[in-house]
């Protein structure tokens, strides 16, 4: 599943809007798998209009959607890297995810006070990428030297701790990890460490309602930055999120669209997460479920086979395979068939967007 972790510095709206997100999305998908594990951690359907689409053709008796699991990281204030506020506890926290959402305060309002005087997105975004660019640098540097001794007489040891001293001193010089451009070789050495200026970023301007359509200032200066960084911009608003929370479910999108958006921030900021993250959906259907998959973009029919039970990787034989879009407008598996719009794949076959999947294997 993946895991997506919420951070910003107090008061730039990081809490209400993962609420906000959370339950919209427990509403809005009334059928499907939802849990909150903890107070901060919520467990969210992927909005995908394909799946109801995919089991009415199938008379599909359960339909599952993919799952993100929102965390909301909390404890972040300048010295967290030090452990101040709840810094060594967001920092584990921050670890274990696949990317991170940066929540950034892109609206004024005076009854809500910034911790840090004023609404400035360019120093937050900079007080949030010190600290972990801060945490990044101390455990390399314990890394290194745990390592070095190694490298005396071990070659691969050698080679972790040139890659280190590299990111040691782009860190040094006001870099993150994601901006430097490692080989797959020197990206897998580094890959335990999880280092927290290396997890891919979007960055969420949470804007007032008025804003929501087409931004403002404090949205470009976020622009600016993550395109320094190869990172993407969300712009949502935690205020239309809690609102759309207290509305019925087919007075939505007509809210939404006197706003001037056609989505909410929920499916704003998957949409984007799949893309930074090279995310593919493929889909299993039949009459007991339908059943939407997540996937890297360029895995293999075996591959896309294993994210269901490693056993169908295993003894993968072959994947009949049709697209979504000749399923829908043919009206059913066979009648795809009849046309040859349904294919045998192989164990070379690259699964792409949208691929409605049948595999066959040997146990």
């Amino acid at each position: 599943m993946l895991r997506a972790g919420i951070v910003g510095l107090p008061n730039v709206g990081k809490s209400t809007l993962f609420n906000a997100l959370v339950a919209n999305a427990k509403a809005e998908a009334a059928n499907f798998p939802f849990c909150t594990i903890e107070p901060n951690v919520g467990v969210v359907a992927v909005p995908d209009e394909r799946l109801q689409v995919l089991g009415e053709i199938s008379n599909s008796a359960q339909i599952v959607p993919a799952r993100v699991e929102f965390v909301d990281i909390a404890g972040l204030v300048k010295g967290a890297s030090q452990g101040e506020g709840l810094g060594n506890q967001f920092l584990s926290h921050i670890r274990e995810v696949d990317a991170i959402v940066h929540v950034v305060r892109c609206f004024e309002n005076d009854d809500i006070i910034h911790v840090a005087g004023s609404v400035d997105p360019k120093r937050d975004i900079e007080i949030i990428n010190l600290e972990l660019a801060l945490a990044d640098l101390a455990q390399i540097e314990r890394r290194i030297e745990r390592t070095k001794k190694q490298a005396r007489t071990s070659k691969d040891a050698q080679f972790e701790v040139s890659v280190l001293e590299t990111l040691s001193a782009a860190l040094n010089e006001g870099k993150s990890v994601r901006q430097i451009n490692l080989t797959e070789e020197e990206a897998a050495t580094i890959k335990g460490l999880g280092l927290l200026s290396g997890k891919p970023i979007i960055y969420a301007a949470n804007v007032s309602e008025e804003d929501l359509a087409a931004g403002n200032e404090y949205v470009e200066q976020v622009r600016q930055i993550a395109s320094q960084e190869n990172a993407q911009v969300v712009i949502v608003s935690a205020q239309v999120e809690a609102e759309l929370v207290e509305l019925p479910e087919e007075d939505k999108a007509e809210f939404l669209s006197s706003l001037g958006v056609e989505e909410g921030g929920l499916k704003s900021l998957i949409r984007a997460t799949y893309e930074l993250l090279g995310l593919r959906t493929y889909f299993t259907s039949g009459p007991k479920e339908t059943r939407a998959w997540t996937i890297h973009a360029g895995m293999s029919a075996p591959q896309a086979a294993g994210v269901i039970h490693s056993d169908f990787e295993r003894g993968f034989i072959r994947a009949e395979t049709v697209a979504y879009k000749d399923l829908v407008a043919t009206g059913s598996m066979n009648a795809a068939k009849e046309k040859g719009l349904v294919r045998s794949e192989g164990k070379e076959y690259v699964v792409q967007e949208g691929d409605v999947m049948l595999f066959r294997f040997n146990v």
